[in-house]
């Protein structure tokens, strides 16, 4: 795998993106308007109406992907330029699955304050902003000083990607094994920014018995070490450790480290308890060991080679789509909400034959071992958009009202004549 990824990353071009020109540059004429006298022209139209930006630049069809590589996939905190290999390849994401133009920048700050600055001062040039990869806690403030300030969507994926992913996975998994939501008991293993926004959405969605734990074990009111983003999550149960959290959770969602799940522990889950263990490359625990001591489980991991892939790329492609395609100001709860019941929705539906054909398999459906689509079903792609969009209107956030058939169908026509692939 090493020696494929080098060879995958640095032949025949090094880095995995390029800029194409979408306007024809053949003759004097096509010059003159791609550039001096002609360009003056949309310059003077944007300057007395900043909107038009949005017609006459790509603006509307580019997101920035910032990061300053303090919390690289499992790598930790190597820094800006190592974590560039990441961003390119969610620029590659945004384009392979929701034909959104990208730049990644690495920016070399570590101040909270420098880092909003920073974001403000590039957020003209862009439709919106996903923020990857930067570190808890200050991966909260980031982007909530920057949403403040700045009049497109700021969205940092790593907390609310796999906050949508996931509460969609246990919205299915409650269905499939006669649970409610409201009536689970849920332990989320990581206290930074995936788990803690994670805990947001499923209270969002009418969870009521949320335990986190991190490092040091469960969060209580018993504890003096929490900071104000852990501190409204402390439980009154009288649990310390993870072993003492997990007896009788419902579902467990993992965001920490390998191998941080026993056998022993999860024997002590609850009937038909869903096990998210996400932690990449190696989970919390992997399947086939909790599977040797429970066969009633409904398990989910990061990766491609179990069932039940819980998958970013399911996501913030679309999210960006449909905020992007209503010029929204943001991306708020309301538009997450709408996304995650898409995607549950999505794996109701009969597969496509291309999705079994993608994946080698004979037959898919709904079930224990099937609670979210495929990456590469392209439904998503529709459904997930048409959602965002919708919801953001509703909401108050967009800046353009579309009608919604009209949308989906231009959507259903995109699909077809860029890849080919009937809705």
């Amino acid at each position: 795998m090493r020696e494929k990824s080098l060879k995958y990353h640095s032949y025949p071009t090094a880095g995995k993106v390029e800029i194409c020109v979408t306007k024809p540059v053949e003759n004097a004429m096509d010059l003159a308007l791609a550039y001096s006298p002609g360009v003056a022209e949309p310059c003077l139209e944007i300057e007395k109406d900043a909107n038009l930006a949005y017609d006459y630049t790509s603006k509307g069809n580019l997101v920035a992907v910032i990061s300053n590589g303090t919390a690289v996939l499992g790598l930790g905190d190597i820094g800006a330029l190592a974590g560039k290999p990441v961003m390119e390849g969610k620029g590659v994401l945004f384009k392979k699955f929701a034909h959104i133009n990208s730049f990644d920048l690495e920016v070399d700050l570590h101040d909270i304050d420098k880092m909003v600055e920073f974001v403000k001062a590039v957020s003209p040039t862009f439709g919106g902003i996903n923020l990857e990869d930067i570190k808890a806690p200050e991966c909260f403030e980031i982007e909530t000083k920057a949403q403040e300030i700045c009049d497109i969507p700021i969205f940092h994926d790593d907390q609310h990607g796999t906050a949508i992913i996931s509460a969609a996975g246990i919205l299915n998994g409650c269905e499939i094994t006669d649970k409610k939501i409201e009536e689970i008991k849920i332990v989320i293993i990581g206290a930074g920014a995936a788990g803690l926004s994670a805990a947001k959405m499923y209270e969002a969605l009418g969870a009521k018995h949320i335990i986190i734990c991190d490092s040091k074990g469960a969060i209580t009111t018993k504890r003096n070490d929490l900071n104000k983003y852990k501190q409204p999550w402390a439980t009154d149960e009288d649990v310390t450790t993870l072993a003492d959290a997990l007896v009788n959770a419902d579902a467990v969602v993992g965001n920490s480290q390998a191998n941080s799940i026993t056998q022993d522990m999860v024997k002590t889950l609850a009937p038909n308890a869903m096990l998210f263990v996400m932690a990449n490359p190696d989970p919390e625990i992997k399947p086939e060991l909790a599977l040797e001591v429970r066969d009633d489980l409904i398990i989910g991991t990061g990766r491609s080679d179990y069932p039940n892939q819980i998958n970013n790329v399911l996501g913030f492609p679309f999210v960006f789509r449909g905020a992007l395609d209503v010029r929204a100001t943001a991306v708020n709860m309301e538009m997450k909400i709408a996304a995650c019941h898409a995607l549950a929705e999505i794996t109701k539906k009969p597969v496509p034959q291309y999705v079994l054909d993608t994946y080698k398999l004979e037959s898919l459906s709904f079930g224990k071992e099937y609670v979210l689509p495929k990456p590469f079903d392209r439904r998503v792609f529709v459904d997930l958009s048409v959602a965002v969009a919708n919801a953001a209107m509703q909401s108050g956030v967009a800046r353009l009202q579309v009608d919604i058939d009209e949308y989906k169908q231009s959507l259903i026509t995109m699909l077809q004549e860029k890849e080919g692939i009937a809705y």
